[in-house]
């Protein structure tokens, strides 16, 4: 056990001040140094409205190309340099800098002769980049993710978020919900394919520019709006919530509790030989080669064609579930411990079933359900992952023995039925789900509605909310 005189001391006051100024090369605060600093404070949304992405694809000319690559390549480096001044800092100096002391560092980056390229890019956009690392650090102190690692060029996402200041937007009158956007350090709007129109008369409060490993440049606009919650469901004859219990699966998709079954697009395999043939093509060419990449580009984009598919497919689907049913019922699923290296004996085995765990974007769909049940005014209830909703008989609720992967059918030696497994499954869940649903919802007063997600492991703090 390491004693409190063992632990490392963390330099604060002057002589922080001090070494930053002296060591970092961190400027001391100009503006406004005779009040006191505050913490900066993250902007709310306005009560009543829900952050909406619409996401659209635009095509830049040359010009805009060449700017939009040096936005992406300093948004990256300043990413890395403000990672390692923070990292050096506390290992060298025990000294903490934060977002603050960051972005003054940018200033003297921008100003300094060997890094004047940095003056080429919106200092708005560089200041987000920051922000970004910022968010990862806090999240790492949360123990929620792992250790900020560095931004590589032919790995990371070229990526840039432009604040409100860091561009224009005029909408277009003849086309409400269209109009021209215009990026910081760009004299052109973009030409954007505006394939639904945004809320008439929001203006947007951020913008996301990507480009995705296919060369596809996206526009990622972020609103705030009022979502109108969609009408009651309930049983017919009766005032009792139409519910759904989903079982997710890998023989079907999703297995609904009345029987229905969505097949599983096995989009992979689907494509499994025309991506070895891609990938064959790429392993003959020279590496930095043009062909090498123009072969790595038809890979690419032969993978975003499966990810648009996938992507249209969960999200058609878990909309008509949303809107046909007031309670969604799922099962908590530890998607990252199924999904676990494969090692010894099987593991060719356990790597195709990682690969079709994969395919079938489970987190996906749970987590467009979680959102659009928030949207739109329904209920999803997640029940605990130690349920035994597989091997419990629906009809007699008789536990029996765990069951293989394999087998598909089962019947119930105390009351005879012979259940399908999936549809056993999401009956099984359906009733727990409700159980959980009415013990919730008779906790709550008068005139309030049950949240839109209940979760089984989070019961007790969701009863003392109420």
């Amino acid at each position: 056990m390491v004693s409190s005189a063992d632990q490392p001391i963390r330099v604060t006051g002057a002589e922080a001040a001090r070494v930053k100024r002296e060591a970092l090369g961190i400027p001391d605060r100009r503006k406004h140094h005779d009040r006191a600093s505050t913490r900066l404070k993250s902007r709310t949304k306005e009560p009543g409205t829900q952050q909406r992405v619409y996401r659209y694809r635009f095509y830049p000319n040359p010009a805009q190309t060449e700017q939009l690559e040096k936005t992406f390549g300093a948004c990256r480096w300043v990413y890395n340099e403000g990672l390692a001044l923070r990292a050096n800092a506390w290992e060298q100096h025990r000294i903490s800098v934060g977002f603050a002391e960051s972005c003054r560092a940018l200033t003297g980056w921008r100003q300094a002769a060997e890094t004047s390229w940095l003056r080429e890019v919106s200092s708005t956009v560089l200041q987000q980049s920051l922000r970004h690392l910022d968010a990862a650090f806090s999240r790492f102190f949360k123990q929620s993710a792992r250790y900020p690692k560095r931004k590589k060029k032919h790995r990371s996402r070229d990526a840039a978020t432009y604040v409100r200041t860091g561009f224009r937007w005029v909408e277009d009158p003849g086309r409400p919900g269209t109009g021209a956007v215009t990026l910081a350090k760009q004299s052109e709007p973009l030409d954007v394919r505006w394939s639904r129109p945004l809320p008439v008369g929001v203006v947007p409060v951020k913008l996301s520019v990507t480009r995705d490993p296919a060369g596809r440049f996206f526009l990622s606009v972020l609103v705030e709006e009022r979502i109108e919650p969609l009408p009651s469901v309930f049983v017919p004859g009766g005032r009792e919530p139409e519910a759904v219990g989903i079982d997710l699966g890998l023989a079907a998709l999703v297995t609904l509790d009345d029987g229905t079954k969505v097949d599983h697009p096995r989009l992979l395999r689907k494509y499994e030989k025309e991506l070895a043939r891609l990938q064959r093509g790429l392993h003959r060419k020279k590496k930095g080669s043009k062909n090498r990449g123009k072969a790595r580009v038809r890979i690419a984009r032969l993978y975003a064609l499966i990810g648009d598919v996938r992507r249209d497919m969960l999200d058609q689907l878990t909309t008509r579930l949303v809107r046909e049913n007031q309670v969604l019922v799922v099962e908590d699923l530890a998607i990252a411990n199924l999904m676990r290296t494969a090692v010894g004996k099987g593991r060719r085995r356990k790597s195709r079933l990682n690969d079709s765990i994969s395919d079938a974007a489970w987190g996906e769909l749970l987590r467009q359900l979680r959102y659009k049940c928030a949207w739109y005014g329904r209920t999803l209830v997640i029940v605990d992952r130690f349920f035994p909703s597989t091997r419990r008989c629906s009809c007699c609720q008789a536990k029996g023995p765990s069951l293989d992967v394999s087998v598909r059918e089962w019947t119930c030696t105390e009351c005879g039925a012979t259940h399908d497994r999936d549809v056993n499954a999401a009956r099984n869940l359906r009733e727990e789900g409700m159980r959980l649903y009415w013990l919730v919802a008779s906790a709550l007063p008068p005139g309030r509605v049950p949240p839109p997600v209940i979760k089984a492991s989070e019961l007790p703090e969701v009863l003392l909310a109420a």
